[in-house]
């Protein structure tokens, strides 16, 4: 497959770095674009961000990348995690980053375009520009963990929302927990 995956400044830079660990690079083309925002925050929450060998990164501000035009196929995008800011400025069409720009493309080329916000609560705006986005075929996949599976530790509650996303990209979750199987 060939993925994006982009970070905005919202908190919860774990969701990327974990994402970042479990796709396969050897298997598949990756790409990740980080607006400076996100930079602040991976720096902040986690010291840095451990890119795995052979991902291609990309400047925010660069349009001279072959995801920013429809010409080129690419499978999905992912954005992880995404500030309510950047999902109202995809919605509304802006384009004036390399994500903004590429989450457009994905949208007009009916390509998987998932975005998991992690802010929280939300306004109306926040709801209608959801909505506008389900609309156009995006997938919203707020970080919202799951419990079912009793983690143990704040890594497994992340890849409660990772695995989702490999799931919604169809790549298939490294020792993925089957939380059904533990019920009681």
């Amino acid at each position: 497959m060939k993925l994006v995956v982009a970070s905005t400044g919202a908190s919860g830079a774990i969701y990327l770095q974990r994402l970042l660990a479990q796709i396969d690079c050897i298997q598949n083309e990756l790409h990740l674009v980080l607006s400076p925002f996100a930079k602040q925050v991976i720096h902040d929450e986690l010291g840095e961000l451990r890119v795995p060998a052979g991902v291609h990164e990309h400047n925010d501000r660069s349009m001279n990348v072959p995801f920013a035009s429809g010409s080129t196929f690419f499978d999905g995008m992912v954005i992880v995690p995404c500030t309510m800011g950047t999902l109202g400025r995809i919605a509304a069409g802006t384009s004036d980053s390399l994500i903004h720009r590429a989450a457009d493309v994905f949208l007009k080329e009916k390509r998987k375009l998932i975005l998991v916000p992690r802010e929280t609560p939300w306004n109306l705006i926040h709801v209608r520009n959801c909505a506008t986005l389900l609309e156009a075929g995006a997938v919203i996949l707020p970080a919202v963990p799951s419990f079912y599976s009793k983690p143990g530790s704040v890594e497994e509650v992340v890849d409660t929302i990772v695995h989702r996303i490999l799931d919604q990209i169809g790549l298939p979750a490294p020792g993925t927990f089957r939380w059904f199987e533990n019920l009681e």
